[in-house]
């Protein structure tokens, strides 16, 4: 009798313990929880107003009403080229909770700097090419030129009154600022900013003549005449500011180049999470809501599948390397 008993108190307890007498779980507890079950971080490397935390805001609103869960921005800044808010993914759990939204300048930033702590292949995930748009070249608006090719005429005249700007190293407005240099053929002083808005201070007042900027940030202040708008790097004009001629409309060779944006995760993000991700971003960017929201960031969303990017990357890669070399572009 009293063994009898010893085993239905053992049956019992084991049953609210949540396992069977044989051990085994019950199959309800045993299925994982399907993903996202909580808060996903999106890190952007920058501080908050900026082109890549206009733009990660717009995704994550998107995605957090898409998938039911908070999508947290989190602005972590420092170091060059953002490398400390990408380390940060790079060391993250594979979970899918940590991601990175970044520009191009992730990718550039191993022909620039030393001691990048992290491979940008192969200690990330891509998951999609988020957007992209062309950029503004501009002047102070007291130099007297009407177009860009005005501009460096002037510059031949008398380089050493003429100084470019960049608001980072490596920036796409910074390679595009080098490729419109070789083709004019001058050698103008580049200096690099700690971010765009001292540099466009600087714009307005005259003390640097040239940058290349994110719609973002150049279109409102040449539309108010505080700085001048020569031409827009793309092949046809932007529907942000129609009234900007392109560059070869600005009497120079054609030039096609533009900023864009990407989501990663971690090394090893499990492909049914990269798919997920991949799947519901390329489904918000083509909303109507988002495309209008990127339009007045002076962005088109684009939502490329994993393969897509991957391969989008390797080709900027290298078209970044060889526009660096031939500059002999440096950090150090």
């Amino acid at each position: 009798m009293i063994r009898k008993a010893l085993a239905a108190c053992a049956v019992a307890l084991s049953t609210l313990a949540g396992v069977t007498f044989d051990g085994a779980v019950p199959s309800a507890q045993a299925q994982p929880q399907a993903y996202p079950n909580r808060n996903i971080t999106m890190v952007v490397p920058y501080p908050a107003g900026g082109s890549v935390d206009g733009v990660a805001r717009v995704l994550a609103q998107k995605l957090q009403e898409a998938l039911g869960v908070s999508v947290i921005v989190e602005n972590r800044a420092g170091g060059a080229g953002g490398l400390i808010g990408a380390n940060t993914v790079a060391k993250a759990q594979p979970d899918g909770y940590t991601l990175l939204l970044q520009a191009s300048i992730h990718v550039v930033s191993p022909f620039l700097f030393k001691n990048v702590p992290y491979d940008v292949v192969k200690d990330f995930t891509p998951i999609t090419l988020v957007a992209a748009g062309p950029l503004i070249v501009s002047t102070s608006p007291n130099v007297p030129a009407k177009d860009l090719k005005e501009f460096f005429d002037l510059v031949r005249k008398d380089p050493s009154k003429y100084t470019f700007a960049t608001s980072s190293f490596g920036s796409a407005g910074h390679l595009a600022v080098e490729l419109l240099k070789r083709e004019a053929g001058v050698d103008a002083l580049v200096i690099a900013y700690k971010g765009a808005g001292p540099m466009l201070t600087d714009l307005m007042s005259g003390q640097i003549q040239l940058i290349a900027d994110p719609a973002l940030s150049s279109v409102p202040l040449a539309q108010s005449g505080k700085i001048k708008a020569l031409a827009v790097t793309s092949l046809k004009r932007t529907a942000s500011a129609p009234e900007i001629p392109t560059v070869a409309e600005s009497g120079m060779k054609p030039l096609d180049f533009v900023s864009w944006y990407g989501l990663w995760g971690p090394k090893g993000l499990p492909p049914e999470i990269t798919a997920k991700l991949q799947e519901v971003s390329v489904k918000v960017l083509g909303e109507a809501d988002a495309k209008k929201r990127f339009a007045t960031l002076g962005f088109d969303p684009i939502g490329s599948t994993s393969a897509e990017f991957a391969k989008y990357i390797g080709d900027e890669m290298a078209r970044a390397e060889k526009i660096i070399k031939d500059a002999n572009i440096k950090t150090d």
